[in-house]
């Protein structure tokens, strides 16, 4: 049987499947419209009758449709739709080539204007013809499949709606029986009225007595029950008397309830008014039932795992038989609240329990709250002591475990116990752990804690037999890689900040020259007292970054150290440039400040050595060693080869520079505080007969005999070093001073530079490993400079200037032409002739030299 083809729609494929539209609706796979009301397998004859009111325009009304009908309609439908369908190869053939195939799976095949595009392409016809048809056999097979599953299921929804006719037609002449039968017995029945009248009268007379016998002995059952809770207070572990109170407190609840409707319903408020009062001893025997029933409920897992299944079952049937009540309470509300008037007539919908008591979610409740407390002293716990979260929350799995194993088979089994004690603590597991997360509060290392518990909680569930995807929501609502971040950003937010806390007390004992922001180590020399707080936290830190396990969360936490320590260094090199410019030139009631931060210039230089001091027969290990030694298990070797062993070179040599700065620093204070009128002197006339250069050296003298025992032996040499270089640079610059004339036949100035010399190597000699390898051979540059003053005029002043210009490739032309200008026998031919040579020549550059320094 084919399916019926409604006229005015079309028809097209959509990969595999047939879609029709009508009249804007889009109906797939063939299916009629009365396909899509057809009922479910098991619908029943309510639901039938519901879709038949829907008033489907595929069918006429129930009673009037018959099976025949409906196969007389789809026969005539098949006829049309077999008539008006287009045939199936053509269709095929334009939707493909149309399409060029789609990804559902279906025939692929490109258009023919593409594959016939030449003459020698008519060869291909055969066999393109052959891959046509078997495409178009495959296509064919699918429509036939699909159209088979479609008829089938027309066909299982056509016996649906043919018993669910049947049930229909049974029970409405069932009920026509029952009304015949009633109307017959009225009929047959003589006096029925008044019969039906003393029978209504009998009943409400019976139901009187019974109202007064239960007002009467009303206080008497309270007592009995108040006297089985009383005894019951005495032993609240086992309850003997919990089912008959129960009981009792059902019976007198209900008793009450009939009595508060029926005065309800007199709409008489004096008497309600009375009722109320006289029942109103009731609610503190509620009260006290309920108390015990809470504190068995707040106690069924120790009651479990103290095996006293007595009262956990009598505990179940309290429950049960309350959520029984309260199911029908509600659908009675549900029926009363649709069929009002047909309620009222039927006695048994309306006795029995008027409202809805709740025991079931208190029960539900008290699960909560028995795990609440728990959790509560479990955050104590694990604030407490981060490392010990799983310790914390044994008893979480021994309940689930002891619910598991011991309480599944004392409850009722629709309550699914297991599932919903899962529900309930996951729920809360996750409540407490998202909570504990977003509260800012909670220290780095808790957070990380949770992160690592997340892992180890499924697996445990697991074992319980509860796979990840049966317990919802996430544990962590799937925010672990953004914990990791957020925890990753705690770290680096706490280096920076130290970093920041640390050098700002430096920044201040610098800025206020605090004398006690110093300290002598043990080895005597100066210190800052911060150095070591600084890699102290710094280990901390990583030794934090290390617990989270991954590697890419410590290499994140150490890129952030990077930028703090080479940000630190350039912070201290910026902070001295700034107080040494300050104190350059002190007034007279400044000595003290500018010691001090002299002070200042050797701790920091000695702390950038501490930094990099490492000693291998000693075994002590400068901080930076030590730092990558803390760092180096914790990251890739990926890592540690191309980006850790960069930086820390970078750090190394960032020391290096920092102590050397701080030294030329400390130089450039002594001839700017100590020697700003000396230098000022040399070469001028007066210079010939004062021993300038004696008083400078008898300055050095005097601070490295004060600054040696405090400064780090490895910077002893440079310090003497920047001492030697300093006044070069100013000696060979002093060309420029005010009053400065060679007068070549006239003034002693080789001799007097000679001596000068002398002077200079007397006091650096005392340094001989500095003195031999740098300084002596730098200080020949005086000779140049007096090869320059002795050189006749013309040639050899040219010849000097480029024989010194080939060894000092950084040879300073503006340095030379000062010099020349100070000879008494300047010409401008000499400096021309100078200027033309250094035109022509081209130097090689090499490695800066000291004569960059001079201009």
């Amino acid at each position: 049987m084919s399916l019926p083809r409604e006229r005015g729609c079309k028809w097209s494929f959509v990969g595999n499947r047939e879609i029709r539209r009508c009249a804007g609706r889009k109906i797939q796979g063939g299916v009629s419209r009365g396909a899509a009301f057809l009922p479910r397998a098991g619908s029943s004859a309510a639901t039938l009758g519901r879709q038949w009111d829907m008033g489907n325009p595929a069918f006429p009304p129930l009673n009037t449709y018959s099976l025949t009908t409906l196969f007389e309609r789809t026969t005539e439908s098949d006829r049309e739709y077999n008539h008006n369908r287009p045939p199936f190869a053509a269709k095929a053939t334009v939707i493909m080539a149309q399409n060029g195939g789609n990804t559902d799976g279906t025939v692929v095949m490109p258009k023919l204007e593409d594959l016939l595009r030449h003459p020698e392409d008519l060869d291909k016809i055969g066999g393109l013809k052959a891959e046509y048809q078997r495409k178009k056999t495959a296509v064919d097979s699918r429509l036939r499949e699909g159209l088979r599953d479609q008829l089938e299921a027309v066909q299982r929804s056509i016996g649906i709606l043919t018993e669910g006719q049947r049930q229909v037609s049974k029970t409405k002449d069932e009920l026509q029986g029952i009304d015949k039968l009633c109307t017959e017995s009225q009929d047959s029945v003589e006096d029925f009225a008044q019969i039906d009248k003393l029978a209504s009268i009998q009943r409400q007379f019976d139901a009187t007595l019974m109202m007064k016998k239960g007002l009467e002995n009303f206080n008497a059952d309270i007592q009995e029950v108040e006297d089985l809770l009383r005894e019951d207070d005495d032993d609240l572990e086992n309850q003997p008397n919990l089912l008959k109170a129960h009981m009792q407190i059902s019976r007198l609840r209900d008793f009450r309830d009939e009595a508060m409707d029926q005065i309800r319903k007199a709409q008489d408020n004096s008497s309600e008014e009375t009722l109320t009062e006289y029942f109103q001893g009731l609610d503190s025997v509620i009260d006290w039932f309920d108390d015990h029933l809470g504190t068995a409920c707040m106690n069924i897992i120790p009651l479990v795992q103290e095996d006293n299944k007595s009262m956990v079952v009598r505990l179940a049937v309290v429950v049960l038989n309350e959520e029984k009540n309260d199911d029908t309470v509600r659908a009675l509300q549900e029926a009363q609240k649709d069929h009002k008037d047909l309620a009222s007539r039927f006695k048994s919908m309306n006795i029995g329990p008027k409202t809805v008591r709740g025991y079931k979610e208190k029960f539900l409740q008290a699960i909560e709250f028995y795990a609440q407390n728990q959790f509560e002293n479990t955050k104590e716990e694990f604030l407490g002591d981060p490392d010990h979260l799983e310790k914390s929350f044994r008893w979480y799995f021994n309940d689930l475990f002891t619910v598991q194993k011991g309480m599944q088979n004392l409850v009722p089994k629709k309550w699914k116990i297991y599932k919903t004690y899962t529900d309930i603590y996951h729920r809360m597991m996750h409540d407490f752990l998202v909570g504990m997360i977003d509260d800012p509060e909670v220290p780095a290392d808790n957070l990380l804690k949770i992160i690592h518990w997340s892992e180890k909680y499924y697996k445990k569930m697991k074992k319980l037999g509860w796979a990840p995807t049966d317990l919802q929501p996430n544990l962590l609502d799937d925010r672990e890689p953004e914990l990791v971040r957020q925890w990753q950003s705690v770290i680096i937010n706490a280096v920076e900040e130290w970093m920041e806390r640390i050098f700002d007390t430096e920044k201040k004992g610098l800025i206020e020259r605090q004398p006690d922001a110093l300290e002598n180590n043990s080895d005597g020399y100066f210190r800052t007292k911060t150095i070591g707080d600084m890699w102290r936290m710094l280990h901390e830190q990583v030794v934090a970054a290390g617990a989270s396990e991954r590697a890419d969360v410590v290499e994140g936490v150490i890129d952030a150290m990077f930028r703090a320590l080479k940000g630190r260094q350039s912070a201290w090199q910026a902070l001295l440039d700034e107080e040494c410019a300050k104190n350059k030139a002190p007034s007279n009631d400044q000595p003290e400040g500018v010691q001090i931060l002299q002070d200042w210039l050797v701790g920091v230089a000695n702390d950038q050595i501490a930094c990099i001091d490492d000693n291998e027969d000693t075994g002590q290990m400068g901080y930076l060693t030590r730092f990558k030694r803390d760092i180096e298990p914790l990251v890739t070797p990926k890592y540690m080869a191309t980006r850790a062993s960069s930086e820390l070179d970078a750090l190394r040599d960032g020391y290096v520079d920092l102590s050397t700065h701080c030294l030329s620093q400390f130089v450039d204070i002594v001839f700017s505080v100590d020697l700003p009128t000396v230098v000022t002197e040399l070469f001028t006339p007066k210079w010939y007969g004062e021993y300038a250069i004696k008083r400078i050296t008898s300055t050095f003298d005097d601070y490295m005999a004060d600054y040696s025992p405090v400064l780090h032996p490895s910077l002893v040499d440079i310090l003497v070093e920047e001492l030697s270089d300093e006044l070069l640079v100013r000696y060979l610059s002093s060309v420029r001073n005010r009053g400065v004339k060679f007068r070549r036949f006239v003034d002693p100035f080789t001799e007097k530079f000679k001596d000068d010399v002398l002077t200079v190597f007397a006091f650096f000699q005392k340094y001989e490993d500095s003195f031999e390898a740098t300084i002596k051979q730098k200080w020949r540059l005086v000779n140049w400079l007096v090869r320059l003053l002795e050189a006749d005029k013309g040639q050899p002043v040219v010849d000097v200037y480029e024989s010194f210009k080939l060894e000092y490739w950084d040879l300073q032309l503006s340095w030379v032409e000062a010099v020349l200008r100070d000879r008494d026998d300047f010409e401008r031919s000499m400096l021309s002739a100078v200027k033309a040579k250094a035109a022509e020549m081209s130097v090689e550059r090499g490695m800066e030299t000291i004569m960059s320094r001079v201009r």
